[in-house]
């Protein structure tokens, strides 16, 4: 086969996709930074994922179109940077098959070479030894290799081999992956998806995993609930179907064809697919209740462990449609009605205290759920600045993984005729600060200038905890211990939390400090932080002026703010 289609390239991306979803934890813990995020391989699957959903629904049979199809897909899901690259990697390729029905191994070539050029123009500061340099190594290999004629599978084959030769070379070009022992995340990420797309060409389309799925421990009750995100908000508001199942557990599952079955796993997965769970055992037999909005999938997962004795659905989002529908509909229409505002405002945050602050002290319109632990999609921020209903919207994004999705979300709505401006803020405090500067009175571009020329003044520092025993940069540091860092600095490491706040807080402030902001998380109680008031004072007070706040905030104990 010299040629594929659409139809082909369907599934290449639909086996790319499972792919990377049956290994995105593995990418997960290449971060180089012991932090408990879910960072680029749950980012890029969440890509990946969307991007396939897309191609699964269009009807398209020609190359071009399911690549453009593919690149909608994963534009409007992209998460954090290494989405936000991946969605740019595939949009050049979909512009290089632009007007093809099929494609050679040349027109591979030429495509993912416009991939390259489009990504490196999306980052302002392409950094090389990452997934942008993997992806240019394997398109300029396989650019020089392919001719006219060559087996397609063989071309992919080329393409594969060179991307994963450049992803071992990453830590020559990043000397801190070499310094932790690991390769480039994202490069990894992209490597798993090709794969995918090699194996589909060799007749070995990649299925789900779904028994491979685990849900990660939460150390210290920090992180957020697996279904506390942007995704699982909209999830509980989609009633979904009823459905309630009985299998029969084989006595002797691989016989059968059939996966042992582990109680704890089983849930785990159900509870990725749903809500107002109920699963029991009894011996052989297993009764299960779920709220899911596809009891297709749930049933499939069921059926790989035994068989069906009785099942049944009901659908409950029907009897409630009808009136949702009306009132969603009146509210539209009464908001579409309101003239548009000058003005608004969209903060990316974690935690009830840090949206108080944001949305009754600053005034922001619009928060976004997310943050370290669950990157927001493009279309997410898109929506929120919508919903901002306002000629000009100031966008703080808060977090360095989301700033790219975030410029991405505003150069998608300025089609629509809405001013998205984004403000680089990196962090909790650079977003507190900016929104503060805000000023009615005054223009955009004029808004914009005081907000970046305010963040410049604040340094920024968390306190978090180690999730590996790793080096970095020098600094050892052991899992469980409390980490101090500002930026990718580890200032100091302790095994008690408020030690390594003060720790901290020490390497940050100079003669010039005047403000010191303490924010704290969701595992410090009043008590906590009484303490923590209590010592500012007396090592602080008579120098600054201090302040010290209830955020809420997941993963971090400790969010400092020094100006």
């Amino acid at each position: 086969m010299v040629k594929i289609d659409g139809v082909l390239l369907r599934q290449m991306i639909i086996s790319g996709a499972n792919n990377l979803f049956n290994c995105y934890p593995e990418i997960d813990a290449l971060n180089v930074f012991p932090v408990p995020d879910g960072d680029t391989g749950t980012n890029m699957n969440l890509t990946m994922s969307s991007g396939a959903q897309e191609v699964a629904e269009t009807s398209a049979t020609d190359i071009y179109a399911v690549a453009r199809a593919f690149s909608k897909g994963l534009l409007l899901g992209a998460r954090g940077n290494s989405g936000v690259i991946l969605s740019q990697i595939f949009r050049g390729f979909a512009e290089g098959l632009n007007g093809k029905t099929e494609a050679d191994a040349i027109d591979l070539a030429e495509a993912f070479l416009v991939g390259r050029d489009v990504a490196y123009k999306a980052v302002e500061k392409p950094v090389e030894g990452t997934m942008l340099t993997v992806e240019r190594e394997a398109a300029q290999a396989l650019y020089d290799k392919a001719e006219p004629g060559m087996p397609i599978d063989e071309a992919m084959d080329i393409f594969l081999a060179e991307a994963q030769a450049s992803l071992k070379r990453t830590p020559n070009l990043l000397p801190v992956l070499k310094e932790v022992g690991v390769v480039d995340s994202g490069g990894a990420g992209f490597c798993r998806v090709i794969e995918g797309f090699a194996k589909a060409l060799h007749n070995q389309i990649v299925e789900k995993n779904m028994a491979s799925v685990v849900t990660p421990e939460k150390p210290r009750d920090l992180s957020l609930p697996a279904t506390d995100n942007v995704q699982a908000h909209m999830q509980h508001q989609d009633f979904g179907y009823c459905t309630e199942f009985i299998i029969e557990l084989p006595k002797e599952p691989a016989k059968e064809g059939k996966h042992r079955f582990d109680d704890t796993r089983f849930r785990s997965v159900l509870n990725s697919y749903g809500n107002s769970i109920v699963a029991v055992r009894d011996e052989d037999i297993v009764k299960v209740h779920i709220h899911a909005k596809k009891p297709g999938t749930v049933l499939n997962y069921a059926q790989s462990f035994g068989e069906f004795l009785k099942l049944k659905i009901e659908s409950m989002t029907q009897q409630h449609q009808h009136l949702m529908d009306q009132a969603a509909e009146a509210e539209a229409r009464e908001e579409e009605e309101k003239p548009l505002k000058p003005f608004g405002m969209v903060a990316v945050c974690a935690g009830a205290g840090l949206e108080k602050l944001f949305k009754e002290e600053l005034g922001v319109d619009q928060i976004i759920s997310g943050g370290q632990t669950m990157n927001p999609s493009t279309d997410d921020i898109a929506r929120a600045i919508r919903q901002a209903h306002a000629k000009t919207v100031f966008v703080f994004p808060n977090n360095g993984n989301i700033v790219l999705a975030a410029s991405t979300a505003a150069q998608m709505l300025q089609d629509e005729g809405i001013n998205a401006v984004v403000v680089p803020t990196k962090t909790i405090p650079e977003g507190l600060v900016a929104a503060m500067m805000f000023n009615p009175s005054v223009n955009a571009e004029s808004n914009r200038t005081e907000m970046v020329s305010a963040i410049r003044g604040v340094k920024s520092g968390e306190v978090t905890y180690a999730i590996r025993t790793t080096t970095i940069n020098g600094v050892s540091v052991k899992e469980g211990e409390f980490m101090g860092m500002h930026g990718k600095t580890i200032a100091n490491v302790h095994a008690d939390r408020i030690e390594c706040l003060f720790g901290l807080i020490d390497s940050m402030v100079d003669e010039n400090s005047s403000i010191i902001t303490v924010i704290c998380g969701q595992d410090i109680d009043e008590a906590g932080r009484t303490k923590v008031s209590a010592r500012l004072k007396e090592k602080y007070g008579k120098r600054c002026e201090l302040d010290v706040k209830e955020g809420g905030q997941p993963v971090y104990s400790f969010i400092v703010s020094v100006e």
